[in-house]
C-alpha cells in the first residue's frame, strides 16, 4: 500500500536525483511524458485483461497472453484495442518490456524511441483520436539530447534510471481516485517552482487557480469551460475540482497553447486526471493571432463557453503580428485594438468574446490594466459601460515564480443587472511569506470567495463602487482609490503628551474589550479631566481580571462544547470512510463546519479557525485518511512500514531501512503514552548530561589560568585542540598526584565526571535502542481502545488549546494597545521638566566636586 503524498514525494525526489544539471523546464518533458507512456502501457494492459476475462491472472500472465493473441490475431486485435481506448500499445512496445530489457540486460535506448516512434504512427493512420498525436514527437522527447547524457552509455544509464522510477506503479489503479492525476499535477508545481522565470509557459500557481476556480464554479451551470492559454490545463482541472460528479462526467474542456511541449504537457494532464478524448479540444496554436475555436456556421460571433479562465503572458510586446484590425470582431466590443507594446486586454478581450451571457469569466493580469490610459483607458471604459465587469481582486506581490509583481484577477460577466456596483477585494495583505515567495494561505482563499459570493463590504478590504463612483474616478479602478488601508498606528494626542493621560477616544477604540469586558475596564480607569484618563491598576492586574472575566470563561466552555461535538461528529466519519473519492467532500465538510461554528460567536475570526482544520488536513488527515480508506481504521492503526533514511553521497548514495513506524499512528505518540516511565528515565538521564559539561567547562577554565601549582596539573590534562579534558591524561597524572593532595582531588573529581558522562551516554544509546524496538513491536499489538486514543490526539489533540487561543487574541491584542497608549503617554511636560531640573542639579553637584579636587 503506497499513499498519495508518498508517490509524490518519491517521484519528485527521484526527479532532483536523476536530473543532474538539466534545466527542470526541460527534464519535465521527459519524465512526465514516459510517465504518461506507463500510463498507456498499463491501459492497454488492462483492457486487454477485462476484454479477454483475465481478471484474476497476474500481469505477466496478462502480457503473455497479450503477446501470443497479437501473434496470432494481429489485426483483429488492433481493431479491438483501437474501438475500445482509442489508440494501442503493440507487446514489443509496451514500457513492461523496456523493463524487462533493462532486468535482462538487453536494454537499448532506441527501443525507447521506436517505441515512442510505433505509437506516433499508429495514432496516424488509425485516426482514432487526435488529443494523442505527436505526444512524444523528437521535439519534445529527444532522446539524443547531450543534456540527458554526454555519450550513449550516459544517456543509456540515466534513461533506464528514469524508466524504472515508474516500474511498480499501476497506473490505471492510481487513476482511480485521481492519485495519479494528483501526483502529476504535483510534479508539474514542483518543476514549476525549479523553473524559476521559464515556469510561467505552463504553470499557474495553485493558490492563483484556487481562487479563480472556487469563484468560476458557483455559476449556475457549467457544461463547457475555455482556456485560451491553457499551459499545463491546471485551472481547467481546479474548476471541475469543484463542480458534482454529474457535472464532471458531462463537462467539455477547450484549450488553446502555443508552446508544443506545453501543449503536449496539457493534453496529458487531462487525460491523466480521467478526461476522456472526446469531451477534450485542445489546440496547439497562437490565441491572438487567429481565433480558436470557430463556428464556420456563426464566424462573427464565437463559440461559446459557459466558463473562461485565463492567466496569459503579461504585457506581452508585440502581440499583433497579424496586423489584426479593430473590425476583428473579438475586438469589437472595445472600440479601439489594444496597444501592440501590451497584449493583456488583447487577451482579456478574446476571452470575453467566448464567454457566453450566462457565464463567468476569471483572468488574472498586472495591476497596470486598472488604471493605465490611453487605449486601455478607453477599453476600460468600454467594458464599464457594457457593465461586464463584475469584480476586482487585488492580490499579493511575489505570488508567482516568473515575476515579482503584484496581479489582480478581474471576475466578468454579460448578465449583470442594470446599476450593479462592481466588487473590489484589496487580498494583497493577506498572505505568508515561503522563502522568497509570499503565499496565501487556505483562509485568504476562503476570505476572498465568501466576499464575492456574499457581495460583503468590510473596511479596509472590500467595497462596492457604484457606477457614479467610478465615473468620479474617471474609470480608473485602481484600488487604493476605492479601498483606504486601515491605519494600524494611533495617532500622537498633543494634549496628552503635554498634561498627561490616555484620550479616551482612544478607549473607545477597543472594541472587543468595551463589548467582552466593559465592567473591568471602566473600573480600571479614572477621569483625569474632560476627555482624558489613566490606568488605576497595573496592566497585570487588568489582564489577569479580563481573561479571567466570568464573560469570558462562559463564552470559552460554550465554544469548548460545541467543538467537542463538531470533533465528535467528524471522529466517527473519518475512522470509518471507505472511499478515497469521499476524501475531498468529508474534508470541505468539516472547513465548511467549523467556519459556521464560530460565526456564531462574537470577536472570533473564523477564518483563523477554518486555517487550523485546514492545516489538520494537510499534516495529518489527508494521508491517513486515503490510508483508512484502503484497509480500514484498525487495520491501518496496526498497520507498520518500514523507515527509509538515506546513506552516502553522490554514487554512493542510497535508501536504507532503519526500523519501522507506524502507518498512521505515530510512534511519538506511542512513546509518550504507552512507554511514559521509560521516556521519563532516559530524559532524566540526558538531563545530567549538559550538567555534567557544564562542570567540567568550570574545570577546564580554571585549569587554563596557571596561577597556582594545583592548577598545573588540571592543565596537563587538557587537549588544547579540543579544549577538553583527555581521560587517559588524567588517569596518568593520577598516578603521579600524591593522594590526598589537591592536585589528586581535582584530577579525581575530572576523572569521576568523565567517567559519569561515558556511562552515561552508554545508558542513553542502549535505552533508546531498546525503547525503539519496543515501540516498533507494540505497533502491531495496539488495542482498539489504544487506536482510538492516540489517533483522537494524533488529529484533535490541539485543536481545542488553539480555538481557545482565538479567543483570547483579539482580547490580549487591545490590552497591548492599552499597554502602548499607557506607555506613550505616562511622560508628561511636567515630569520632563522636573526630569531636568533634577538632571540639572546633579551636573552642578558635579563641577562642584571637580572644582574642589582640582584645588
Amino acid at each position: 500500500m503506497i499513499t498519495s503524498e508518498e508517490i509524490k514525494k518519491r517521484l519528485w525526489d527521484g526527479a532532483n536525483e536523476l536530473r543532474g544539471s538539466m534545466d527542470a523546464s526541460r527534464y519535465k518533458d521527459y519524465m512526465l511524458g514516459l510517465m504518461f507512456y506507463k500510463f498507456l502501457s498499463d491501459k492497454t494492459i488492462d483492457t486487454f485483461r477485462i476484454t479477454s476475462g483475465m481478471k484474476q491472472n497476474t500481469e505477466q500472465e496478462v502480457i503473455e497472453a497479450y503477446r501470443e493473441n497479437y501473434a496470432q490475431y494481429p489485426e483483429p486485435l488492433i481493431e479491438m484495442m483501437s474501438g475500445v481506448l482509442g489508440y494501442y500499445v503493440l507487446p514489443e512496445h509496451l514500457y513492461q518490456t523496456w523493463i524487462s530489457d533493462i532486468r535482462s540486460g538487453e536494454f537499448e535506448v532506441q527501443k525507447v524511441t521506436d517505441s515512442l516512434n510505433h505509437f506516433e504512427r499508429t495514432i496516424a493512420v488509425t485516426g482514432e483520436s487526435d488529443d494523442f498525436k505527436g505526444l512524444f514527437s523528437s521535439s519534445t522527447l529527444d532522446l539524443t539530447d547531450t543534456a540527458l547524457g554526454s555519450n550513449l552509455n550516459e544517456r543509456s544509464k540515466n534513461i533506464k534510471e528514469l524508466v524504472l522510477l515508474f516500474a511498480d506503479l499501476n497506473m490505471v489503479a492510481l487513476q482511480k481516485g485521481d492519485v495519479l492525476g494528483d501526483a502529476y499535477e504535483y510534479l508539474i508545481g514542483q518543476f514549476a517552482m525549479e523553473s524559476g522565470k521559464k515556469a510561467g509557459e505552463f504553470y499557474t500557481p495553485s493558490q492563483v487557480s484556487e481562487v479563480m476556480a472556487q469563484i468560476v464554479a458557483k455559476t449556475k451551470s457549467i457544461e463547457t469551460i475555455y482556456d485560451p492559454t491553457v499551459g499545463s490545463g491546471s485551472l481547467l482541472l481546479t474548476v471541475s475540482k469543484y463542480l458534482s460528479e454529474d457535472e464532471k462526467k458531462s463537462l467539455a474542456y477547450y484549450g488553446q497553447e502555443k508552446n508544443t511541449a506545453t501543449y503536449n504537457l496539457t493534453r496529458m494532464n487531462l487525460l491523466l486526471h480521467g478526461v476522456r478524448p472526446e469531451k477534450m479540444s485542445i489546440n496547439n496554436g497562437d490565441t491572438l493571432a487567429e481565433d480558436w475555436p470557430e463556428d464556420p456556421q456563426r464566424p462573427n460571433e464565437g463559440v461559446q463557453f459557459d466558463a473562461v479562465v485565463m492567466n496569459p503572458p503579461y504585457s506581452a510586446k508585440n502581440w499583433n503580428k497579424s496586423n489584426l484590425k479593430v473590425s476583428d470582431p473579438r475586438f469589437e466590443v472595445a472600440g479601439v485594438l489594444p496597444p501592440d507594446s501590451k497584449g493583456d486586454f488583447a487577451f482579456l478581450l478574446h476571452g470575453l468574446f467566448h464567454l457566453g451571457q450566462q457565464g463567468t469569466m476569471a483572468i488574472v493580469l498586472p495591476h497596470g490594466v486598472l488604471f493605465r490610459g490611453g487605449a486601455e483607458g478607453e477599453i476600460r471604459k468600454r467594458l464599464l459601460e457594457k457593465n461586464y465587469i463584475d469584480t476586482i481582486i487585488g492580490l499579493p506581490d511575489k505570488l508567482f515564480t516568473n515575476t515579482g509583481i503584484p496581479v489582480t484577477i478581474l471576475i466578468l460577466k454579460k448578465d449583470r443587472p442594470l446599476g450593479s456596483p462592481v466588487l473590489m477585494i484589496d487580498a494583497s495583505k493577506t498572505f505568508v511569506k515561503e522563502g522568497k515567495q509570499n503565499v496565501l494561505q487556505e483562509k485568504d482563499i476562503a476570505r476572498i470567495v465568501d466576499t464575492y459570493a456574499m457581495r460583503n463590504k468590510e473596511a479596509g478590504y472590500s467595497h462596492l463602487a457604484t457606477r457614479d463612483e467610478i465615473i468620479e474616478n474617471e474609470y480608473n479602478l485602481n484600488i487604493p482609490r476605492y479601498i483606504e488601508s486601515i491605519e494600524e498606528e494611533i495617532p500622537q494626542d498633543v494634549d496628552a503628551h503635554l498634561y498627561g493621560g490616555i484620550p479616551y477616544d482612544n478607549i473607545a477604540e477597543l472594541k472587543v474589550l468595551q463589548e467582552s469586558v466593559p465592567t473591568i475596564i471602566k473600573q480600571a480607569l479614572k477621569e483625569v479631566r474632560s476627555g482624558y484618563v489613566e490606568l488605576t491598576e497595573s496592566m497585570e492586574e487588568v489582564t489577569k481580571k479580563v481573561l479571567t472575566d466570568d464573560h469570558v470563561i462562559q463564552k470559552s466552555k460554550a465554544v469548548e462544547q460545541q467543538l467537542k461535538a463538531y470533533m465528535d461528529k467528524y471522529w466517527a466519519l473519518l475512522k470509518t470512510i471507505d472511499d478515497v473519492n469521499a476524501i475531498t467532500e468529508l474534508r470541505d465538510a468539516m472547513l465548511t463546519e467549523i467556519k459556521e461554528l464560530l460565526l456564531g460567536f462574537n470577536h472570533i475570526d473564523e477564518y483563523d479557525g477554518y486555517q487550523i482544520i485546514a492545516e489538520i488536513w494537510k499534516d495529518k488527515l489527508t494521508e491517513d485518511t486515503e490510508i483508512i480508506a484502503l484497509t480500514d481504521f484498525y487495520t491501518a492503526g496496526r498497520t507498520r512500514v518500514p523507515f527509509m533514511v538515506t546513506k552516502g553521497s553522490g554514487k554512493t548514495k542510497r535508501e536504507e531501512q532503519d526500523g519501522w513506524v507506524g502507518s498512521i499512528v505515530s510512534t511519538e505518540l506511542i512513546k509518550k503514552h504507552l512507554f511514559n516511565e521509560d521516556v521519563s528515565t532516559i530524559e532524566e538521564k540526558e538531563t545530567r548530561l549538559p550538567e555534567i559539561d557544564a562542570e567540567l567547562t568550570e574545570l577546564v577554565e580554571a585549569a587554563k589560568v596557571e596561577e597556582s601549582d594545583e592548577e598545573v596539573a588540571l592543565s596537563e590534562a587538557l587537549n588544547d585542540k579540543e579544549d577538553a579534558f583527555t581521560i587517559g591524561s588524567v588517569r596518568s597524572l593520577l598516578k603521579e598526584a600524591p593522594k590526598g593532595s589537591t592536585d589528586f582531588i581535582l584530577l579525581k573529581k575530572v576523572e569521576g565526571l568523565l567517567n559519569e558522562k561515558t556511562s552515561l551516554n552508554r545508558d542513553v544509546k542502549k535505552l533508546n535502542q531498546e525503547l525503539k524496538e519496543a515501540t516498533e513491536n507494540r505497533i502491531e499489538m495496539l488495542t482498539n481502545e489504544e487506536i482510538d486514543d492516540l489517533m483522537h490526539e494524533k488529529w484533535f489533540g490541539s485543536l481545542v488549546s488553539k480555538v481557545m487561543q482565538l479567543i483570547e487574541n483579539p482580547l490580549t491584542e487591545e490590552l497591548a494597545v492599552l499597554e502602548q497608549l499607557q506607555a506613550r503617554y505616562s511622560d508628561t511636560l511636567s515630569t520632563l521638566e522636573e526630569e531636568s531640573k533634577q538632571l540639572e542639579q546633579e551636573l552642578e553637584e558635579m563641577m562642584k566636586q571637580l572644582v574642589v579636587s582640582e584645588s
